[in-house]
């Protein structure tokens, strides 16, 4: 059996989360001292190529494409981000952004690679023109588009698609082109410190190392960008390949950055940093930790909508060869796995505070598969088009575990400069979760506590959960103890333990204590409990691709005096398993 303890980074609104702000102040105030320095004419010329004339690599494009994004295009529709303009015959650069996700996109030119997909000639003249058009309006350096992760998303796309941006253009045109990715090349060499913490900044040194490798006369500064982004990797992947966001779906996009990199290099004559090879490979295991029977990503801390195709695409690169432990104690979860049926339970405390704006209450919580679908299901996290369901969504209540006294079990720091300065709401809490997992008598067994509730109430919260050995039955006890001794409060306090059911699957009352969860294909498995009052309500699913979608929960309710111990099972209906 292992144990893990895992401790908070910082424990509440006092000296320790104060000086944390404080800090992240003072370290913003350095870097946009240090961009200005470096911004100016006198330190901008270090950073300028000998003529930025030729693009000498076009690294592959491994992100997904669309082809029938040109029909919309052709038709005056613009669709990034969840959301549609409609042009009127105008640029998209010139009408007015339906949201600032659209425009971040928009000017990000992501989009570029759904149009050379199409391998028609009418689609490519219409980048061309697109990428000139964008030339033209943007000749001074400021707004979205040149914030420094845009500028980087900018520069990945310009020269991933740069046969089909250059193909064909007159001198003046190309002249123009690859003038201003040199622009941009110095713009972003000054001003990438400046991006947001975590990705964003990743995204900025990628392009970086990506520029001096592929763009004619820039590779000079090619070590200062390499080191920098082996130091970014180094600091924000963890140990057992998790990102320190805790987020698991931001580490498939950064493997579709970073593996192009290591072509790049080899077309070069130059060794790929090891330090490089090493993260990708890391990551690519916690995504196949994290990935349950439906191919999707499990739902905890900021995953959203995503595609099984797309893990699937950035697992294929690992060749098979990817050990998978039985937790990423580093990054916080446990897998439990035995048959047709996998377990992914999130055993760790909130990101620093500066990665903390999309996580969620979710402390013990779980996810379950058997076979290929998805039965239970926290709510995941809105699309940017879905921004108005964040709040619920973050909340403890959408999560599969128990709520007490209709309080999340991580409490929101609210905090006017910290916002500014990171963009969002982080959260705190729980300061300590405890865990020990592994085998008994060959199943598979996870128990855990957390003191997101001691505070407040003097309760802490723990969870046990058993995987039998053929993965038919999950047998689970949720209790309520104070740390030491004993307590009687001076009020009895609700609770509620949420059991969120994928929106594909049916779900049938038998008695107050008993229903039975019909599978997509077919399957049953019959959910029980003891002692408490049981019921299915209402739910919301809020990372299908359509939109959040309604769906449906059995919920556990009663009260507690200060100690409490509920237990139930999820069994698989015996005419399934000898089928």
């Amino acid at each position: 059996m292992t144990v893990h303890q895992s401790g908070k980074r910082m424990s509440s609104l006092n000296v320790t989360e104060r000086l944390k702000i404080r800090s992240l102040s003072v370290e913003r105030l350095r870097r946009r001292a240090l961009t200005r320095t470096l911004s100016s004419p006198i330190f901008r010329w270090r950073y300028a190529g000998a003529g930025a004339d030729q693009i000498l690599i076009v690294p592959q494009e491994l992100r997904a494409a669309d082809p029938s994004f040109w029909s919309e295009v052709a038709h005056g529709h613009f669709g990034l981000a969840s959301q549609i303009a409609d042009l009127k015959g105008a640029s998209p650069f010139r009408v007015e952004p339906p949201s600032l996700a659209w425009a971040r996109e928009l000017h990000g030119f992501g989009w570029l690679r759904h149009l050379a997909a199409t391998e028609e000639e009418e689609a490519a003249a219409a980048a061309r023109d697109l990428v000139l058009d964008w030339i033209a309006l943007r000749r001074t350096p400021s707004g979205i588009a040149y914030e420094p992760e845009i500028v980087g998303r900018r520069l990945i796309s310009w020269i991933a698609q740069a046969g089909m941006l250059l193909e064909s253009l007159d001198a003046r045109s190309y002249s123009a082109v690859m003038s201003s990715i040199g622009q941009q090349i110095v713009t972003l060499k000054a001003t990438w410190r400046n991006a947001p913490d975590g990705i964003p900044r990743l995204v900025c040194l990628i392009a970086l190392v990506l520029s001096d490798l592929a763009v004619s006369g820039h590779d000079r500064q090619l070590k200062d960008a390499q080191d920098a982004l082996i130091e970014e990797l180094s600091r924000q992947i963890l140990d057992d390949g998790g990102h320190v966001s805790r987020s698991a779906s931001v580490l498939a996009d950064l493997i579709l950055d970073l593996l192009p990199l290591g072509q790049c290099f080899h077309s070069r004559g130059r060794q790929p940093p090891e330090e490089i090879s090493a993260s990708v490979k890391k990551s690519l295991g916690f995504l196949r930790f994290m990935r349950l029977g439906d191919g999707m990503l499990a739902r905890f801390n900021g995953v959203s909508t995503g595609s099984p195709a797309t893990v699937a695409t950035v697992l294929g690169y690992s060749s098979g060869d990817l050990e998978m432990p039985s937790a990423a104690r580093a990054s916080g979860y446990v897998r439990l796995e035995r048959g047709d049926t996998t377990i992914v339970a999130d055993i760790g405390v909130p990101p620093p505070l500066e990665m903390a704006t999309e996580a969620q209450a979710g402390a013990l919580s779980f996810e379950m598969s058997s076979r290929q679908y998805l039965v239970l299901a926290n709510g995941g996290f809105p699309g940017p088009a879905d921004q108005s369901w964040v709040s619920a969504a973050r909340a403890t209540a959408s999560h599969n575990t128990l709520v007490l006294a209709e309080a999340s079990s991580s409490r929101l720091v609210r905090h006017p400069q910290l916002e500014a300065m990171i963009g969002g709401l982080p959260i705190r809490g729980p300061d300590n979760i405890f865990s020990e997992y592994g085998d008994e008598n060959g199943q598979a067994v996870l128990n855990a506590n957390h003191d997101g509730y001691l505070k407040r109430f003097g309760l802490i919260h723990s969870r046990r959960l058993s995987l039998s050995a053929v993965g038919d039955t999950l047998e689970g006890v949720d209790a309520l103890r104070p740390p030491k001794g004993q307590l009687r409060l001076k009020t009895d306090l609700p609770y509620a333990i949420h059991f969120h059911l994928h929106p594909d699957c049916r779900c049938t009352l038998g008695d107050r204590t008993v229903c039975r969860v019909k599978l997509p294909d077919g399957r049953f498995w019959i959910f029980s409990a003891k002692d408490v009052s049981l019921s299915i309500e209402e739910s919301i699913f809020y990372v299908d691709s359509a939109g959040p979608r309604p769906s449906l929960q059995i919920v556990l309710r009663g009260t507690t005096f200060g100690e409490t111990d509920v237990h139930w099972s999820m069994r698989a209906e015996s005419s399934d398993i000898l089928s």
